[in-house]
């Protein structure tokens, strides 16, 4: 099994390597690679799309690399191909952005990525450190995981879903705050599952094990 984490020159992505390396070391779960190789992209079993900063520049970045962004979605879309959005990576799986200005996202989600404005005004922005899950729908990305346990944020923007269904988990910054969505074949997280220790790990573990 080859798992191909996308690199469209959104950040460091060593850390993600990493942490999706020794996971899949340790289930002998196959060969992860980061790639900005399209026919890579196009032949992988799974895929993992990271993100960091703001979400135009990101899907300019994305929608630039035009090989890869096309393969990607081939592979979601028609192959089924299993997929995990981190941080901006989820975000831009969303309908539209509202970062600075409106930017339009991959659609495969229903909703819109605003910015965070929680009801307690001592609460700062961005959304940063450890906090913890709430499980809203069952998926196996929770397997081994429950509400409570916690995962590490930075951001300043929300998935706001439309539909409920799509939501799988939330946490509370003053409101509720989107942290994974998924359908079909696709997941999501808003936090840094490679810095979350090891509710982060399991839950890489569990989308390298997900048979969707």
């Amino acid at each position: 099994m080859l798992t191909a984490i996308i690199d469209y020159e959104s950040g460091n992505l060593h850390s993600a390597e990493k942490a999706f390396q020794r996971m899949a070391r340790e289930m002998d779960a196959g060969d992860v690679v980061v790639t900005s190789d399209a026919d890579v992209v196009a032949r992988a079993d799974r895929l993992v799309l990271p993100g960091d900063g703001a979400f135009p520049a990101c899907a300019t970045e994305l929608r630039g690399h035009k090989g890869i962004y096309d393969a990607m979605v081939e592979a979601v879309e028609q192959k089924g191909r299993p997929f995990l959005g981190i941080c901006v990576g989820m975000q831009l799986m969303a309908t539209t952005g509202h970062e600075y200005n409106e930017t339009a996202g991959i659609g495969w989600i229903s909703g819109d990525v605003v910015k965070i404005t929680p009801t307690d005004s001592a609460l700062k922005v961005p959304h940063m450190g450890w906090n913890n899950l709430v499980i809203d729908n069952d998926h196996a990305i929770f397997d081994g995981i429950t509400s409570g346990d916690h995962t590490y944020f930075v951001h300043s923007y929300q998935f706001q879903v439309s539909d409920p269904a799509e939501r799988l988990a939330h946490v509370d910054y003053g409101g509720e705050v989107t942290a994974v969505i998924g359908r079909d074949t696709m997941v999501g997280m808003q936090f840094h599952p490679e810095k979350s220790q090891d509710v982060g790990l399991r839950m890489i573990g569990n989308f390298l094990r997900w048979r969707p």
